[in-house]
This record gives C-alpha cells, structure tokens and sequence, in this order.
C-alpha cells in the first residue's frame, strides 16, 4: 500500500510544481491577470535610465580651485566615454546630479568629477561639498554624451568657471592630435578657475589660451573673440547663462553652436502651452487638472506620488514620460528628437493644447 501512496503524492506534488510555474508564466505575460496584458509600459524605463548602475569608491578628493572638488570615483571595466560625456551621481539624499567628466576616456578604472559649490543653489553641490568623502562608495549611471567633439579644421571654445570640466578633456585630444583650437576662458578670479595651470601649459604652444580674470580685467571679449572666424570653425561654449546666451547674440548668422548650460533655458511664460489643460494617466484610470503655474510632474503627484524626478529643470531625465495622445510643448534640453516624437520631460515640459494622455 506505501508504494501507490507514495506514487500518488508523487505525481499530485509534480502537476501542483507545473501548476505554479504555469501560472508565474501567465502572470509575467500579464501583471493584471486574469485581465488581457496591456502593452509593456516605457515610462520610467527610456534607454537613458536603462544606462548600467554602479557603485564606485571614492578614492581622491581634492580642492583644485577655490570652491570646486574633484572627486576620484574607482571601479572596474568602466565603460571608456568621449570627451564632452558626464557621469550621473546619485547623492547620499537620493537626489540625481550630472557632473561632466573630466578625467582620461582611456582609463577604465576611475571616472573624474568636479563641482563647485553653489551656495544658493538646490542643495546638490552642497551635498557633493559636504558629504562625499574618499571611502565612501556613491551610486553612478552613465556615462552619456550629449556635448560631443565633432570634427572641424578648427575650434574655439568660450568657457566661463566650472564651465571647463567638460571641455578639458576636449582639449587635451585635441591637443596631443595637433588640431587648431583657441580657448576665451573666463572667471571671477584665476584662483576660482579650475585647471587653469594645466590648461595655460596645454595652449602655451601658439598662445592659444586667453584667460579673463573679472577681478583683474572684467568680462572676455565674447565678441572679439567670434568677430574673425574662419570657416569651418566649430564654436563650443559653457557655462552661465549670461555668458551662453553672449556668445549665441555675437555668433554670426548661419554658424553653429554647440553648447551646454548650467541651467535650464529661461522659456517664454506666455507663450503657446502656458495655459491650464488636463493630463490623462491611462494606466492609472484618473484625470488631473494642470494650473496655468504649475508643472505637470506637480500635477501629476498629487495623483501618483511614487512619479520619479530629481533635478526638475529638464537636466537629468529621471521624470522622462511616455505621451500616448497630445501635442507636446517641449522645453528641456536634453531628449533627443527621436526621444520628442513620443515622450516628455514632464518637470518643466507642457502641452501645446488642451489634454494630454501619459502612460501611467
């Protein structure tokens, strides 16, 4: 009698083990079974956050000009990244900063950040400034590169402050290839400027490098510098606002310019998609008002508080939201246009109408 009884048990245990894995299957297929699957959602998993996590040791810290840290962060098989690219730091708090790297491409076992304090500012180079320190191990994402080199006969670069760490790198390839480059680079004061002794050795062949120390002699001549370009010179700028938006007045018509600013761009207040619409969250089943003032992220919280976001200038995509139905007031800098035709940064975004229809 022991061996049916134990047959029994046997294949009774065998068909609820199918059961279960049958059941997990159908369940993966669809997280609202026995409801039909609905398509796999892409808000809050766009391919700039699918970037790989990691977790890199502090090994360095070092002041190199006043108010600005520079940060050694250690790990191994690093991606190697082209100059122009930054890191994303997620800081003890959980807030997200972009910091550009300003290390060497080739070195696979340490990314260089640096920032300066910003005492007035959203709390992030504090945190940087305060508690980061060589031991600790921070959470990366990236690198991602949206200020690239591109190739030219020639380059000039105006840069203001801390403006320089994503151009550094820039100049030292260019530099050790022989390529033509000048730089207007620009700051409070030569001990506020970062690398600035590295930099003047880098231009001291061909007296490519201009500094301007306002202590010492005012603002650069942005206009002297873009009035006698020769052809085919690629103009890069980074750094305040007033200097960026200097440089893009005096750049003679038809020339581009590839930049890259601290902050987000001031927009037009009253211009199209200020006004008041409604954001419908489709997964969510729910409908919320959008004020004349206020972001849709804002709006879309008091419905769905667990909505990601950081930076909630346009800066870091970590609000970045699939748009299923409504014409989209894009005013961030950093999706891409292929990213625009279906998605939105919806920090400082808006809707060019009267709705909105997000896949939340």
């Amino acid at each position: 009698m022991a061996l049916p009884r134990l047959r029994t048990v046997v294949l009774v245990s065998g068909a609820a083990l199918l059961t279960r894995r049958a059941l997990k299957r159908r369940i993966a297929r669809s997280p609202l079974w026995p409801l039909p699957a609905l398509p796999e959602p892409v808000s809050g998993h766009s391919q700039r956050r699918a970037t790989a996590v990691r977790r890199l040791l502090i090994t360095e810290r070092s002041e190199v000009a006043e108010g600005v840290v520079r940060l050694r962060l250690e790990g191994a098989g690093l991606p190697r990244w082209e100059p122009g690219a930054h890191l994303d730091l997620v800081l003890p708090s959980g807030l997200v900063r972009q910091y550009s790297l300003c290390g060497d491409p080739e070195d696979t076992g340490a990314y260089t950040v640096a920032t300066r304090l910003v005492a007035d500012g959203r709390g992030g180079s504090r945190e940087v400034h305060e508690q980061l320190r060589e031991g600790l191990e921070i959470e990366v994402r990236g690198p991602r590169n949206r200020f690239p080199l591109t190739e030219a006969p020639a380059y000039l670069f105006v840069v203001g402050g801390i403006g320089i760490t994503p151009v550094l790198p820039m100049l030292r390839s260019l530099a050790a290839s022989g390529a033509d480059w000048r730089l207007l680079y620009g700051g409070r004061s030569r001990a506020s400027m970062p690398f600035l002794e590295e930099i003047e050795k880098l231009g001291a062949d061909g007296d490519r490098v201009t500094v301007v120390a306002q202590d010492e002699t005012g603002h650069p001549d942005v206009a002297g510098a873009l009035a006698e370009l020769a052809p085919g010179t690629a103009v890069y700028c980074c750094g305040p606002e007033p200097l960026t938006d200097a440089v893009a007045a005096a750049l003679p018509a038809g020339r581009p310019l590839h930049l890259e600013r601290f902050s987000a761009a001031a927009g037009d207040a009253a211009g199209p998609g200020s006004g008041p619409f409604e954001v419908e969250l489709r997964r969510s089943g729910r409908t919320v008002p959008v004020a004349a003032g206020q972001s849709v992220l804002a709006a879309v919280r008091t419905a769905a508080p667990h909505v990601a976001y950081s930076c909630e200038q346009g800066f870091c995509g970590t609000c970045q939201q699939r748009v299923l139905e409504g014409e989209i007031d894009h005013r961030d800098d950093l999706l891409t246009d292929d990213e625009r035709g279906d998605s939105m940064l919806i920090c400082v975004s808006r809707c060019r109408g009267g709705r909105l229809v997000l896949d939340l």
